[in-house]
């Protein structure tokens, strides 16, 4: 079920809204996201609203260098990001949500340590 949800990095200086369905949400096996802990919430760019705080973003791209991970240059949180599986979406951090209770998702997991063959196979992800 579509439903917005307000989020932000940990100090808040970084502050979004998004509109999505947390049924949606997947988690993924690779080693970047393994370490952040992100749980994954892809969304159109037209559902996604960055508030504030834009100025204190910055970014790392590694391997294709497709995908942008965007993170709070002060406290180091990452909010959301571009991901390399759809480059012209937002890739929300549904733990930065508010008042989202994570244990009780049931995310999708997504092989992002084989990530060529589980995009060939259909799934979403890095």
């Amino acid at each position: 079920m579509l439903a917005s949800y307000e989020g932000s990095c940990h100090c808040g200086r970084v502050r979004f809204r998004v509109r999505g369905d947390l049924d949606e949400t997947v988690v993924c096996n690779c080693t970047i996201c393994t370490q952040k802990g992100i749980l994954h919430l892809i969304v159109p760019l037209g559902a996604f609203e960055l508030v504030s705080g834009e100025a204190e973003l910055t970014s790392y791209r590694f391997n294709t260098r497709v995908a942008k991970h965007t993170f709070c240059r002060h406290c180091g949180v990452h909010p959301f990001y571009v991901p390399r599986s759809d480059p012209d979406k937002i890739d929300v951090n549904v733990r930065c949500l508010a008042d989202v209770d994570v244990a009780a998702l049931s995310p999708r997991p997504f092989d992002g340590r084989h990530w060529e063959q589980a995009t060939a196979a259909g799934q979403a992800g890095e």
